[in-house]
């Protein structure tokens, strides 16, 4: 499912404009990511939690010359599903 599809079932399950579920779509997922900028959790009780994870700096190598390169350390956004979203899957 991309966007516009997700657009069109908020649309239909709430009753509103595509306009309107767009701007609503746009708004949350704004919301979500000043959130983890900002180093908070969201958390959406029985869907699912979206954090920060930090990865260290390690070292890998290069496979097409075999050299040995430093990959730096970063943050990764990661999402852990709920228990009700977990429980629907299976």
């Amino acid at each position: 499912m991309n966007k516009t599809e997700l657009v069109e079932k908020i649309a239909a399950g709430a009753g509103i404009t595509k306009v309107d579920a767009k701007k609503a779509l746009d708004a949350a997922v704004a919301a979500v990511k000043d959130a983890l900028i900002a180093g908070d959790k969201v958390t959406l009780v029985g869907f699912g939690t979206f954090s920060i994870n930090e990865r260290p700096a390690r070292e890998g190598i290069n496979p097409a010359t075999k050299a040995k390169i430093k990959i730096a350390a970063k943050k990764v956004a990661k999402f852990k599903a709920g228990v009700e979203l977990a429980d629907a899957l299976n």
